[in-house]
């Protein structure tokens, strides 16, 4: 079994700094800017693969915050009915749900585009 490299996360949030003029505050700074919903491409997927057969909607594209992929997924699978996650950045639904999940989305503003089979 390979040994798996440290970074930095690793450390614990343990910064040392020889220079005068450092600011911790800078470290934690998020760049990226929120984009409203309107300013969203969104994807929407149809997937069977690597699932046993089972078939799948998959949202990607969404930029922002984790926490806000986490409370969009929430409300997509709750207002479907169904079960699901959100992996790596997507949200991953249970069934072909794409036209409704669509519906749901474009109501709160994203432009949705639907992808695949």
């Amino acid at each position: 079994m390979a040994k798996k490299k440290m970074g930095l996360e690793d450390l614990g949030g343990f910064v040392f700094s020889t220079d005068d003029d450092f600011d911790e505050n800078e470290i934690h700074q998020d760049d990226t800017e929120l984009l409203s919903p309107g300013e969203q491409r969104l994807e929407a997927h149809f997937s069977k693969k690597g699932r046993g057969g089972k078939t799948v909607t998959i949202i990607k594209g969404f930029e922002g915050p984790e926490e806000d992929l986490i409370t969009l997924g929430k409300k997509l699978k709750k207002s479907c009915g169904v079960g699901g996650s959100v992996k790596d950045g997507e949200i991953i639904i249970q069934g072909d749900d794409r036209e409704k999940i669509m519906k749901l989305l474009q109501k709160d503003g994203y432009k949705v585009k639907k992808v695949g089979g």
